[in-house]
This record gives C-alpha cells, sequence and structure tokens, in this order.
C-alpha cells in the first residue's frame, strides 16, 4: 500500500509541476524557496532517466530550480555553476576557451545535456558554454560520478541535465537585462504562447562585453594579459502540440552567434544551428515511449577585417536518434531499455585532411529499478557501446545502485558504476602548429579510457535541516594525455596523444542547510558546502596540467522578508573559497624547461538584494567581489577579476502587470 501511495504521490507531483498555474508557481517560490532547496518531493530525471522524487533516487543529485536561477542572476551556465557549485571550477585554455573541471575530471569527461540532448563540441571538446543561457530554464540536474551506463562515452566524471521551461498560460513574457563592469550587458525576453493544445516559447538573448587588460607590467609572469571581450546572440524556439492527454510533440530549433575580437584585424566567430524533433507517448498507464531526432552544427571561424573575409575553419556535426522505452512492473518497478545512434562528423584547422572525419557510434542500455519494499531500493543498468574507428570498437559498461531509508527523512546509497570515454576524433587525427614552434599529433592507435567508480552517501532531512556527505573513488585505466615535448626526425618539436597507465580520484562533499521562520513574512536559509578532491596521476611523460583545487568551500545566507503584500525582499550573501594548488608545467617554447606553478588559495564574496515589487517586477543589485580580491599573477585558472564589480539587473513579467 506504501508503494502505491508513493507513486501516486510522485504522479501527483509530475502533475501539478506541469499544470498548475504559473501565478501560484511564481509566488511560491518566491516565499518558500532559497539556493540549493531541496523539495523532497521534486521530480528530477537524470540519474534514472525516468522521473522520481529527489529523495528517493538511488544517486545523490544536486537540483538548482528556476528559484534558484532567478536570484543569482547569473550570465550563463558557467557563471552560475561557477559561483553555486563547489568543485566545478572553470579556467581559460588555449586562445580563452573555457574548459571545466568537475571532481578532478575534465570538461570532456562531464556530459552536458539539454533536456536529456547532446551538444555539438567546441575545439577543446568543452561545449561552448556561451551557448548555455538561463533564459527560459526550469532547473539543472547535477550528478557527479561515472554515468556511462545511462549516457555512454563523455560521462564519466558526471551529467549535468538543463531542463527548460514549458507555458501553463494563454500567454507569458518576461523581458530581463542586466549591465556589470567592463560594459558588459544583457538583454533578453522570453515569449509563451499556449492555445488548446499548441503552445510555442520563443527564447532570445543578446550579450556583450569589452576587452579588459589583467596586466598592466610587461614584467608580470602572467600567463595572458588580456580578457577578450565577446557579442552573442541566442535565439531558441519551442513548439509544443499535445493531440490527446497521452501524446505529446515538440519540435525545438536555435540559432547561436558569438564573435570574439582576439586580435585588432582578426574576430573570432563561432555560429551553431540546432533542431529536433520528440514524441513522448503514454502507451498506457504502465507503458511510456520516448523518441527524438537532433541536428547539431556548430561551426567556427576567422573574420578577416582587412580583407573583409570570413573563413571558416572548423566544423562539428552530431545527428543523433534515440528512443526510450519505460514499463512499471510490480506497480513501482522500472524497467527501461534503449538505444541510441549518432553520426559526429568534424573538420577542423588542426587536421592535416580538408575532407573531414567521421564517426559512427551506436549503443543499447537496460535498467531495472528494483524496489523490494518500502526501504530498500536497488538499480541495476548494462550498457553496450560500439565506435566505428576505435581501437576497440565495442564496449560494455555496467552499473548497480542501493538505496536504503532507515527512517522516513534518512536516506542511504552505496553503488559501483563502470565507466569509459573512447577518444575523440581530434584526439585521434590533430595534426597541427600550436604555437609557432611546436607541433600537435593525434594518436589512432589511443584505447578508450576506463574507470572503476565507487561512491557512498548518506542524507537526511531533520526538521529545518538537510544534511548531506558523499564519498567517491575513481580508478582509471588508459586515460588519455598528452606527451612531454619531443623531438621529431625534421627537427621539429611536437606533443602527442597518449594513454597513461592510470590516474586515481577521490572526492568527498559534505552539505548542510538550514531554514528558519523566525517572524511571519521572514525567512532565514543557511547553508554550506564542502568538497575535498584528490588526484594521483601517473605523470611518466607525459604533460603536466592544472590538477583540481584540493579544498572548495561555498558558503551563503539569505534573508527573505515580505514587508508588504506588494513589496518583498531577499538579502543574500554568499562567498567561495578555493585552497591553492602547486603543480609542474612545461615551457610551451625551446627548451621546454619545466616551471613549477603556485597558484595561490583565494576567496571571493558576493553580496546581493533582490527587490521583488508585486508579481511582476524583480531588482538586482549585486556586488561582486566585495572585498577587492585580485591575484598578483593571472594564470589560466586564477578568477579573471579586477576587483569589485556592480552588477544590476531587472526583470519583469509582463503578463502579469494586467
Amino acid at each position: 500500500m506504501k508503494c502505491r501511495l508513493s507513486l501516486a504521490l510522485m504522479l501527483l507531483s509530475a502533475a501539478c509541476a506541469y499544470g498548475r498555474d504559473a501565478d501560484t508557481m511564481a509566488d511560491s517560490l518566491s516565499r518558500d524557496t532559497s539556493m540549493l532547496r531541496h523539495n523532497m518531493d521534486e521530480l528530477v530525471v537524470t540519474a534514472t532517466r525516468t522521473p522520481r522524487p529527489i529523495k528517493d533516487v538511488p544517486v545523490l543529485t544536486r537540483v538548482l530550480n528556476r528559484s534558484d536561477i532567478a536570484l543569482s542572476d547569473a550570465m550563463d551556465l558557467s557563471d552560475l555553476l561557477g559561483r553555486e557549485m563547489p568543485g566545478i571550477e572553470f579556467s581559460y585554455s588555449m586562445n580563452q576557451k573555457l574548459n571545466m573541471n568537475m571532481g578532478g575530471f575534465a570538461g570532456q569527461s562531464v556530459l552536458v545535456l539539454v533536456d536529456g540532448e547532446r551538444l555539438a563540441g567546441e575545439t577543446m571538446e568543452n561545449v561552448d558554454f556561451g551557448r548555455l543561457n538561463l533564459n527560459n530554464v526550469e532547473r539543472i540536474e547535477i550528478v557527479r560520478g561515472a554515468q556511462s551506463a545511462l549516457y555512454g562515452a563523455g560521462a564519466v566524471g558526471g551529467v549535468i541535465n538543463i531542463i527548460t521551461g514549458g507555458v501553463h498560460k494563454p500567454w507569458t513574457l518576461n523581458l530581463n537585462a542586466q549591465l556589470a563592469d567592463h560594459r558588459s550587458q544583457r538583454y533578453g525576453g522570453v515569449l509563451g504562447l499556449k492555445r488548446g493544445g499548441v503552445s510555442n516559447t520563443l527564447d532570445v538573448q543578446y550579450r556583450s562585453r569589452d576587452n579588459y587588460t589583467l596586466c598592466m607590467d610587461p614584467a608580470d609572469e602572467c600567463e595572458f594579459r588580456q580578457v577578450y571581450g565577446e557579442r552573442i546572440w541566442n535565439v531558441k524556439d519551442k513548439l509544443t502540440y499535445s493531440p490527446s492527454k497521452r501524446l505529446r510533440l515538440s519540435a525545438r530549433a536555435g540559432y547561436y552567434f558569438k564573435e570574439m575580437p582576439t586580435d585588432v584585424d582578426v574576430y573570432e566567430r563561432s555560429r551553431d544551428f540546432a533542431g529536433g524533433l520528440r514524441a513522448d507517448w503514454d502507451i498506457s498507464s504502465v507503458d511510456k515511449l520516448e523518441a527524438s531526432v537532433y541536428y547539431d552544427q556548430y561551426d567556427k571561424s576567422d573574420l578577416l577585417r582587412l580583407w573583409g573575409r570570413d573563413v571558416m575553419d572548423y566544423r562539428n556535426v552530431q545527428t543523433s536518434v534515440r528512443s526510450l522505452y519505460h514499463r512499471t512492473l510490480r506497480t513501482c518497478d522500472e524497467l527501461t531499455v534503449g538505444g541510441d545512434y549518432v553520426r559526429n562528423f568534424l573538420r577542423s584547422y588542426q587536421f592535416d585532411v580538408g575532407h573531414g572525419m567521421v564517426q559512427h557510434a551506436g549503443d543499447l542500455f537496460a535498467q531495472y529499478d528494483y524496489q523490494a519494499d518500502e526501504r530498500w531500493e536497488m538499480v541495476g543498468a548494462a550498457r553496450w557501446d560500439y565506435f566505428s574507428d576505435a581501437q576497440s570498437a565495442s564496449h560494455v559498461t555496467g552499473k548497480l545502485g542501493l538505496r536504503y531509508k532507515p527512517a522516513d527523512m534518512v536516506a542511504l546509497r552505496a553503488g559501483y558504476a563502470g565507466g569509459f570515454r573512447a577518444p575523440t576524433l581530434k584526439e585521434k587525427y590533430s595534426r597541427f602548429n600550436m604555437v609557432g614552434n611546436i607541433y600537435v599529433y593525434g594518436n589512432e592507435a589511443l584505447k578508450a579510457e576506463k574507470s572503476h567508480n565507487v561512491y557512498l552517501s548518506a542524507e537526511t532531512y531533520w526538521q529545518h535541516y538537510h544534511l548531506s556527505a558523499s564519498a567517491t573513488y575513481s580508478h582509471v585505466s588508459n586515460r588519455i594525455s598528452t606527451s612531454a615535448p619531443m623531438q621529431g626526425g625534421m627537427g621539429e618539436y611536437y606533443i602527442r596523444y597518449m594513454n597513461q597507465a592510470s590516474a586515481d580520484v577521490l572526492g568527498l562533499e559534505l552539505l548542510a542547510q538550514g531554514r528558519w521562520t523566525p517572524a511571519t513574512g521572514h525567512t532565514l536559509t543557511a547553508r554550506t558546502n564542502y568538497v575535498f578532491t584528490r588526484e594521483w596521476t601517473a605523470v611518466d611523460n607525459t604533460t603536466p596540467y592544472a590538477p583540481a583545487r584540493p579544498h572548495s568551500l561555498n558558503l551563503r545566507l539569505d534573508w527573505d522578508a515580505r514587508w508588504t503584500a506588494f513589496y518583498n525582499t531577499t538579502l543574500s550573501v554568499s562567498g567561495r573559497v578555493l585552497s591553492a594548488v602547486d603543480y609542474e608545467t612545461v615551457q610551451m617554447d625551446y627548451p621546454f624547461a619545466p616551471r613549477h606553478v603556485h597558484n595561490p588559495a583565494y576567496t571571493i564574496w558576493r553580496l546581493q538584494l533582490q527587490n521583488r515589487l508585486g508579481r511582476a517586477v524583480s531588482l538586482n543589485v549585486a556586488v561582486d567581489n566585495v572585498f577587492n580580491y585580485a591575484p598578483h599573477v593571472y594564470y589560466y585558472n586564477s578568477p579573471q577579476t579586477l576587483g569589485a564589480n556592480l552588477m544590476v539587473g531587472v526583470s519583469v513579467d509582463v503578463d502579469r502587470l494586467f
């Protein structure tokens, strides 16, 4: 009986999440949410690929919901995660491309999804984080640790899934803007229309920022001296048609454009064209089918201003087809089976062939979620992947997770997950001159990375408190890296992609959050979140890289006050503390001498006041980097700040003005 009640509660929550009036939702979020709120019955999908209340998923999942995103007033996904999630750090790489490190795993090992769909990649195997604006995001689900059994290659370090919102009223219109230092500007709007079974959401955003100089003195040992400005347009449209209560069809399309003045006479441009179709069919009360096809084309070019030419030098095209079938058994058990096909095309200035390279990938997977009773749950999954040009074309990964609830408000989790990452086309076929006197060569003989991963976690909700602790350990074999600089037969120096013997990553995360209501209309929320990361890497003759900082701590205090029925405020104080990190690297010019790098510890704090006028208007005023921190030397993984930064943002829900 309790199992049936849990299922009913889950279905009721889903109906409420998709069908309740938007005004009521906004009021509830405004009053009752704060940063990283974990509503026990909030539905998430990433950890199991099926909708589950967050308190019941067998893998610890972090969620940033709509209220968290609105309060942060972040520019894009990297801005949000960099400020709010410890253990996730963004650094610059070649030509100021953003690289993400999440718990010791670089961006090419962390899968970023939008509504479950993969994105075409950037030059450095990360996605272009500028594409991921937060205009119409319902929530962001973050699952740390290997998820290869559910999502395949690229999910060795975890999954970040961005879930976009829908339309629940005849019409909605949000307009928003933000101004900050370095002439940073953001203007956006989301228009939603709904009539009968048809709804459409149009999302438009423009962002820009000027160049600014970090190091004025040529004697400073800065790794780079100027942050490039940018100009970004992002347009997305999502059309949904529901001919019946059991069938929902959706189509989406998007265009993205970014321009960066990397030189006086050269502007680097990025463009993306994406579109897809999806069907969600509730065949019966216990059978569901999902199917989709998605196309994503990411191009890069150089605008030669002197000649008036726009020269394309990079194209990545991903075409994917996927399907999922869910069946509910024994009232609460879930069987999920599915498959994917992906055609990946890459043509790059980094190749010595002009026609580009193609990789075909396919997979089949199955997952069974077994609930023995209201306390015990076990989830097992297995996946088979095939890559057309891999040394080992087939890969099988498995996953086993356990959840035990000794009490209604306590959850213990443990599990094992196999992981793998197939070498990318860039890692296999690159051949280019990197900095004038050293080449980078791919390696067609690369083997896939394989890993064994275990995790333990404990979580409790007790009165006003939410506490959790988790530990992960990963042993990675054949980790893909690059060699130390070597001299070739023609006298040139080169770096070559290669497999390391092994690497080990240990992670620990602690979260403590409390929420109190000291007076009517007033709410106080406090949160501290700490992440420890330790890496052991076999250096051998590989190129050293900047590892994750061992200690990362986020603290936050929110005071929400409703002064009148028309006016309420949230005062937030938040801080991010990162420990020092030391590592060895090499100079990228002859004689390629070793160099010790010390990135000092630092802390950056933010003070923010959000003012909400009625249900329609929100005004954010924030001072970022309150204590005016600026690094003595700017490294690729130090914060690119010159000191305190005043930020002002406004958001207006036009439909609620009437």
